[in-house]
């Protein structure tokens, strides 16, 4: 099984929003030589907390300060954009890193309303059109012919290569599964946006429905989880503080930077919110690096998938790259 990691380009607070691209990069630096197939980074607009807002700039950084990983969007939100132009970008960036480059796709607004109109005025209809681009973007990408009649069928997507990026359909419900094995393409289930609900339902589907393609002749599933790991479960939860508080804000419908876990542990909270941590806490992939290894082990087995992505968030960067490294160790991809 294959191990990767999502990016998100989190804000601390404290810390100017471009810090937190700056670490994105020094990350992908980082793990460069861990053993880690992807890299992926995800798009987010008008977000307070998430702040990476284009990828294919983050992806093109990144892919000419490594020379190992897999650069890729998780995702790219396609109704935003014209497929043409995502092909010519992808396209360019494959010519950066040749055979390097993963378009990961997603159909959500990865933002609220009021913004996916600002980036789109068809906002309301582009969502609906999701398989059609898909389609076209394939095309595109790898330098195929149009659908017959297609009004575009003469226009290419420059520059033209050898390689071409690796296209992938994510998201965290049936539908996105559904898009995928319609089109034979690998599919990714976001496990740590809906907690797991849903996951396996969308495996499923999309193992039943698959339909092969020359590229790829048998399915590809993967998930991507939320795991923090540390020396010991004491520091590991010590850094989890921040993530915790966090989340209580996000169940109240607000997303603000990340606090650092001093501030956190020493909040006053109510009886209902030391709840809610504690139930946080149960359910979290956090802890001393052989435990946080083995429940990703369990998971990628119960599920069966073929690839696992880890995200994590801490206000120390320092604990977050530790906490690849480790994992790097325990889950065999690199040696001490």
């Amino acid at each position: 099984m294959r191990i990767s990691i999502l990016d998100q380009s989190v804000a601390a607070s404290g810390r100017p929003q471009g810090a937190a691209i700056r670490d994105t990069l020094a990350l992908a630096r980082h793990c460069d030589t861990l053993g880690y197939h992807r890299f992926w980074v995800s798009e987010h607009h008008s977000h307070p907390t998430i702040v990476g807002t284009a990828p294919e700039i983050l992806i093109a950084a990144i892919a000419t300060q490594t020379t190992r990983l897999r650069v890729g969007s998780a995702g790219v939100m396609l109704p935003h954009y014209a497929p043409l132009k995502v092909a010519e970008q992808f396209r360019v960036l494959d010519a950066l890193a040749p055979g390097r480059i993963d378009l990961g796709l997603g159909r959500a607004p990865g933002s609220d309303g009021r913004t996916a109109f600002a980036l789109n005025p068809l906002a309301n209809e582009r969502p609906a059109q999701f398989p059609n681009d898909v389609a076209d973007l394939m095309a595109w990408v790898h330098g195929e012919p149009l659908a017959e009649n297609h009004p575009f069928r003469v226009v290419e997507a420059m520059p033209k290569g050898d390689t071409a990026p690796e296209i992938w359909i994510l998201g965290s419900s049936t539908y996105g599964a559904q898009v995928a094995a319609h089109f034979g393409l690998p599919y990714s289930f976001a496990w740590f946006f809906t907690d797991g609900r849903g996951g396996q339902e969308a495996l499923d589907i999309y193992r039943e429905t698959y339909k092969p393609s020359v590229r790829h002749p048998t399915p590809n599933a993967g998930i991507c989880v939320w795991a923090l790991a540390a020396g010991t479960d004491e520091e590991a939860q010590y850094h989890y503080s921040s993530r915790a508080r966090w989340q209580l804000y996000r169940d109240r419908g607000l997303y603000l930077p990340l606090d650092p876990p001093d501030l956190a542990m020493g909040y006053e909270y109510t009886d209902a919110e030391r709840a809610r941590i504690e139930e946080l806490r149960r359910t979290a992939f956090v802890g001393a690096a052989p435990s946080v290894a083995d429940r990703i082990r369990e998971l990628a087995a119960r599920t069966g998938v073929d690839e696992l992505a880890i995200v994590t968030w801490t206000h120390d960067e320092q604990a977050r790259r530790d906490s690849y490294s480790l994992l790097a160790v325990k889950l065999g991809l690199t040696t001490p």
